[in-house]
């Protein structure tokens, strides 16, 4: 067993030049951050443009979920497989090929003339987006060594994978009513050639992981195992818990990530080294995103339902509705990061951040037929945005911290899995309790009045928040029992990683 810092793969000539070593990295960070925005985004921003899509491309009610599942079923099962071609082959080439595939993707869906030609180009995305994420966030991770800056860009980071889903709803909205709902997809063409110029001319390639080779049985399983968990769960709303299409493919994906684990026990060059997981505070890190990424659909889709539907408020206006929250969350982001967890530690911000977030959601659930925007949906929001910054970018940066060189790609790839099928958790779960409630509520009531009507929608809509408020209650707790006391040990100066 050999010991090694991460200070070995800092980048040669940082410590004789610190300011311009200081100020390239700071443009990785924007170049990074660009290119996580453009994935994040691609989660929210065409929702809003399905309506038009659907009108224009002429496809039915029950084939409009492809549109979302597609990029999602592809991008969450290619993940861990992304990260480990970027640990195998370098992180410049795997970010700088998944940017291009991304572009080029969103532009055939852009000009899709069919409804198969644009579930195409989402599943495209999904899959280069499953190369390039992974390969962004280990790039941050490998390129921010000091502590203090460390903390900085993870605020940043996590910044954007919280709030771009809301970020994507306005960008969304702004399109389609600006232009055209195929903007929404080729608005990513000029946001990857910025992502791609600056890539090529920052980016230095490093082999972390060349001796070891690909696990080919490992990655089988794992991305047959996501694929069966998000397509259950996808199944679960358009269809129900006890179909076979629904428990049928969550028993699978159970199975077979179950023979994943095992065999990363056997494996000589295993995917997803288990010491990634072995880790105390990283498993709770990774526990934390998942159940952020779930009770977070709580508040962008059923509140954008409201907003729209119920307010009366354009894609547009929506969109902005949402910008609060974005700005709560940032400044939440760098307290926390930079200021709360380094002095305190997670133990107990993270906790206090999910309670946060918890009573904002509790708030929200006030929502009425006659409400108004500013007094019953603003302040529970701020409340929202500003717990989830308190949790989010913290426990992205503790579950990529520390880790060793070779494995920051697949650590990185396990936060974004951990995001996306907590997202597709909350979708179904959520939005089979929505749906339940709206139909206790008729039940035994005129269910031709457009109050009724009203009514149960928003039966709907609180029911989903109470329960988004139950997970972040769940994740408060679970958060403080798991995260380790003290302040965690991550400056790669003083706590040397160890390869096992």
């Amino acid at each position: 067993m050999s010991q090694k810092t991460l200070t070995d793969s800092a980048p040669v000539g940082a410590a004789q030049e610190p300011r311009g070593a200081s100020a390239k990295r700071w443009w990785i960070l924007a170049i990074v951050a660009v290119a996580q925005l453009m994935v994040v985004l691609d989660a929210t921003i065409v929702n809003i443009a399905l309506p038009s899509a659907q009108a224009d491309l002429g496809f039915t009610d029950g084939n409009r979920q492809w549109i979302v599942t597609a990029y999602a079923l592809a991008f969450a099962s290619l993940l861990l497989l992304g990260g480990r071609i970027a640990d195998l082959f370098g992180r410049k080439p795997a970010f700088l090929i998944g940017v291009i595939g991304f572009a080029g993707a969103s532009a055939l869906g852009g000009a899709a003339g069919s409804f198969e030609m644009l579930v195409t180009a989402r599943a495209l995305q999904g899959a280069f987006g499953a190369l390039l994420a992974p390969a962004a966030l280990s790039l941050l991770n490998t390129t921010f060594t000091d502590a203090r800056e460390r903390a900085k860009a993870f605020s940043v980071y996590g910044a954007i994978a919280g709030a771009g889903g809301a970020v994507g709803l306005l960008l969304g909205g702004v399109l389609t009513d600006a232009l055209d709902w195929r903007w929404t997809l080729y608005v990513n063409v000029p946001i990857a050639l910025v992502a791609l110029v600056g890539g090529w001319l920052l980016l230095s390639n490093h082999r972390d992981a060349a001796n070891s080779k690909l696990d080919v049985p490992g990655t089988i399983l794992v991305a047959a195992g996501l694929f069966a968990v998000v397509y259950g769960f996808s199944n679960a709303e358009s269809h129900d818990w006890g179909s076979p299409l629904t428990w049928g493919f969550l028993l699978a994906g159970g199975v077979l990530l179950a023979a994943f684990t095992w065999w990363q026990t056997k494996a000589a060059h295993p995917l997803l080294p288990l010491r990634i997981l072995l880790d105390r505070d990283r498993a709770a890190s990774f526990l934390t995103v998942l159940i952020t990424g779930a009770g977070m659909f709580g508040v962008f889709l059923f509140l954008t339902y409201y907003l729209q539907l119920n307010l009366g408020f354009s894609p547009t206006k929506t969109g902005v509705a949402f910008l609060p929250m974005v700005g709560a969350l940032m400044i939440a982001a760098q307290l926390g990061t930079t200021a709360l967890v380094p002095r305190i530690g997670p133990k107990i911000v993270l906790p206090l951040g999910f309670a946060i977030a918890t009573g904002g959601m509790a708030w929200l659930t006030g929502i009425g037929i006659g409400s108004d925007y500013l007094t019953a949906v603003l302040p529970p929001l701020v409340i929202i945005g500003f717990g989830l910054g308190l949790v989010m970018p913290p426990a992205m940066q503790l579950a990529t911290g520390g880790v060793a060189a070779e494995d920051a790609g697949v650590a990185s790839a396990t936060v974004n899995a951990m995001q996306q099928v907590g997202g597709s958790i909350g979708t179904a779960l959520l939005s089979t309790l929505a749906a339940s409630a709206a139909t206790d509520y008729l039940s035994g009531r005129d269910a031709t009045s457009k109050v009724v009507q009203a009514q149960a929608t928003i039966e709907s809509y609180t029911t989903a928040f109470w329960w988004s408020a139950g997970l972040f209650a769940a994740g408060a707790v679970i958060s403080f029992f798991l995260f380790r006391r003290g302040v965690p040990e991550q400056d790669p100066e003083a706590a040397p990683v160890v390869h096992m």
